[in-house]
């Protein structure tokens, strides 16, 4: 099956890149590397999946990629995905996440693909939640650029469908961690904190370090990406665990699983504009429709990380 995969060069899409090859795919990867690494890929390409370096908001340069693969699949994870960033660039935001979606989109049309794989937020889409574990139907109230633009990026998902015929899904993930996401990047606290237990330096907690996340582990995120291209299911769909994690109750895992002794106690700072309090998804109908549910315990995951490090 000849699939596209954007943003493949990143964490969670070089994973997904990695199962794709492993069951016998032709993958080309699409990525601009701003972000992403060459060497998440070297073992994937080593095994024939291509690398164009190319920007997804490029529509002559998506285009003529497209005409050249013409992918049955469409996985499409490039994004800009720091909420601080979309707060104070909600055009350059916009920009990546809005327009390169439709970009893919109308390439994906162009050619004919069967299925497009989108690459959503739940925490992000939701906001502060009324309801929780949040299903998919609860109203979106975003609270940053960010969660906004993914959300309008699912709009026109759903629009190529009713107007193209082009089927689509919306996988919302929660917060995704496991190997390979940047020990220093601006986004993925687990990833940052691991950081900090293996450098021996104070993490910073925004806030009070009670607000909760739901960390989904990437093999996971990888199986629901899977599942969901070889299904008939559209519209959005939460992957994730369905469990709050709050951050100090993180470190306290992380201190548990690590073989370094505990990191130095965390430094509190002011909490950030623009990011939820309290963040848990409801599954039932990964579950119920993809027969998808995490497997990974968020220890097990931890362990995984420390160990690739």
């Amino acid at each position: 099956m000849d699939c596209v995969v954007t943003g493949g060069a990143g964490f969670i899409a070089s994973n997904l890149v990695d199962a794709l090859v492993a069951r016998g795919d032709r993958v080309t990867v699409i990525d601009n590397l701003s972000s992403g690494k060459r060497s998440n890929l070297d073992g994937a390409v080593a095994r024939g999946a291509e690398l164009k370096v190319a920007d997804v908001s490029d529509g002559p340069a998506v285009a003529e990629i497209f005409e050249a693969v013409r992918p049955e699949i469409v996985f499409h994870h490039a994004a800009q995905i720091d909420v601080r960033y979309s707060v104070e660039s909600p055009v350059g935001d916009a920009t990546v996440n809005v327009i390169g979606t439709l970009t893919l989109l109308e390439a994906a049309r162009q050619v004919g693909a069967r299925r497009f794989v989108f690459a959503s937020t739940g925490g992000g889409l939701y906001g502060d939640a009324d309801v929780l574990p949040t299903p998919e139907d609860h109203p979106i109230r975003s609270l940053a650029p960010y969660g906004q633009g993914k959300y309008a990026a699912e709009g026109y998902c759903e629009l190529y469908e009713r107007l193209h015929g082009l089927p689509t899904v919306s996988l919302r993930y929660g917060n995704v961690y496991g190997p390979r996401q940047d020990v220093h990047g601006e986004a993925g606290v687990v990833a940052i904190f691991c950081g900090h237990l293996i450098e021996r330096r104070r993490p910073t907690v925004f806030g009070d370090g009670r607000q909760t996340r739901d960390w989904v582990e990437v093999s996971d995120v990888v199986r629901a990406n899977l599942l969901a291209a070889a299904s008939e299911v559209t519209g959005p769909i939460n992957i994730a665990q369905g469990r709050e994690t709050s951050v100090l109750e993180l470190l306290d895992a992380l201190n548990d699983v690590s073989d370094r002794g505990p990191m130095p106690a965390p430094r509190f700072e002011a909490e950030r504009l623009g990011e939820v309090r309290r963040s848990c998804l409801d599954v039932t109908r990964a579950k119920r429709e993809l027969g998808w549910e995490a497997r990974v315990e968020l220890r097990d995951g931890l362990r995984r990380i420390l160990a690739d490090l």
